[in-house]
Parts: C-alpha cells; sequence; structure tokens
C-alpha cells in the first residue's frame, strides 16, 4: 500500500462517508438510512486526486461498514453499484 492510501482516512458522518487526506476532504459518499436500508446516492472526488484509487477506498470502506451494521444496501451510485457487483459478499 502506498504511503498515500496509508494517509487517507475515511470518516463516517451524518448522511454521508468522507474521505481526507492531510486534513483535506477529497471525496465524500451520500446516502440515507431507511427501515434497515442504507441507499446510496452519490460519489465523489475531487478531480484533482482522481486515478488514486481514493474513490474506490472510501467505497470499500463505507461499504464494509454498512454492512457491519447489519444495513442491506441499495444504489443509485453507479461506484458503489460496480464496487458491489466486483465484491458481491
Amino acid at each position: 500500500m502506498s504511503a498515500e492510501h496509508t494517509a487517507a482516512v475515511v470518516t463516517p458522518g451524518d448522511n454521508r462517508f468522507t474521505i481526507s487526506l492531510d486534513g483535506r476532504q477529497v471525496g465524500l459518499v451520500d446516502f440515507h438510512d431507511r427501515d434497515g436500508v442504507r441507499v446510496f446516492t452519490h460519489t465523489e472526488i475531487d478531480p484533482a486526486f482522481g486515478g488514486r484509487g481514493l474513490g474506490t477506498r472510501l467505497v470499500a470502506e463505507t461499504v464494509a461498514a454498512t454492512r457491519a451494521d447489519g444495513l442491506s444496501i441499495e444504489s443509485y451510485c453507479s461506484m458503489v453499484t460496480q464496487y458491489i457487483a466486483k465484491n458481491p459478499e
């Protein structure tokens, strides 16, 4: 794992998870919870930080946290949908 990925921090918040590098937020995943289902609506990474795998890491940690919370997943976000298709567990 590169030093940059080690420095990336994913943080849960109200209806969103964020990813930061050196204290600067560079991406987010928006969601809302409804009846035991976490509904993902949008993911974005600052274009200046694209192509570094940060979006995949953000989505991976977000999906893992959602599963750990015992919630089902519904996605209207193409990035989350693609991640789940490749990692159906």
